[in-house]
């Protein structure tokens, strides 16, 4: 199947980051990854031109593929079949509840709003009881490969890896890095290359805390000012200089140790012995 001459017929929107997939190993990478069944609900987010559409509608129950663009939405109109609805909207405002329970999302996202999308489909830290995420089973991204390492990065990863996005994503879903995806694997070539990454979606949160509002304050805290030392880091977000310095002596945690060096556990055991002693 030519992927390259269908897509060369039209011109991608620079303003909506298209670049249409036209890797046959890649689509069938997404695919095998996905391990859709005739029982799963698969919502896919960004179909563009309908490459992995046409094939995750022989796989799966129903699929309803949700695009801004309306050009998009036309073209994917020619795929003939029962199980596609075609929901012409902005994905950040759709309400995934709506689909129905344990769906799975495939997803070639627009690179410029990656993090927002994983915000709309996971809530942030503290959003206990976020209907999209309470929605969700799995999710397959193709994300931009810099992007994908933050997603799995920890704290013994490069230092400018691990950051929000990292805790944000981990805290509510084991992630997996599927495959490097190279740029010439796209229609027109973006300069950066892609990865495919699998998240499996949690239904209770990584940590178990006494106030998730305060953690998110606190790992905002670890991650504001990279090159100052944790307890700088933190008097600077407004923590007291006293309830700070006892915290992280009572953690054995040097103070003058950055942020990105704790764990996500070790933030969760900070927030709580911080909000102890204030």
């Amino acid at each position: 199947m030519n992927y390259f001459e269908r897509a060369r017929k039209f011109r991608a929107k620079k303003r909506l980051g298209q670049n249409f997939l036209i890797d046959e190993k890649a689509i069938e990478t997404i695919l095998d990854t996905s391990d859709i069944t005739k029982d799963d609900i698969v919502v896919e987010i960004g179909p563009g031109l309908g490459f992995v559409t046409e094939q995750l509608v022989k796989l799966a129950k129903k699929v309803y593929a949700v695009e801004l663009d309306e050009d998009m939405v036309n073209e994917i109109s020619k795929i003939d079949t029962d199980n596609l609805e075609i929901i012409h909207n902005d994905i950040l405002k759709t309400d995934l509840s709506q689909f129905g329970e344990n769906i799975k999302i495939v997803a070639n996202i627009p690179y410029y709003i990656t993090s927002p999308i994983l915000a709309h489909l996971l809530g942030e830290v503290n959003d206990l009881d976020n209907k999209n995420r309470n929605s969700i089973s799995q999710v397959v991204l193709m994300v931009q490969y810099e992007v994908a390492k933050r997603l799995v990065a920890n704290e013994s990863s490069p230092s400018k890896e691990f950051g929000l996005l990292s805790v944000l994503a981990q805290f509510w879903a084991d992630i997996e890095f599927v495959k490097k995806v190279g740029s010439k694997s796209f229609f027109p070539s973006p300069k950066v290359d892609s990865a495919i990454v699998k998240l499996n979606v949690r239904k209770e949160p990584l940590l178990q805390l006494s106030n998730y509002d305060f953690f998110k304050k606190v790992v905002k805290g670890c991650f504001a000012t990279r090159r100052k030392n944790i307890k700088n880091s933190l008097i600077n977000v407004g923590y007291a200089k006293n309830a700070v310095e006892k915290t992280l002596s009572e953690l054995n945690i040097n103070e003058n140790l950055r942020g990105e060096t704790l764990s996500i556990k070790q933030m969760g055991e900070l927030s709580e012995k911080l909000k102890s002693n204030l």
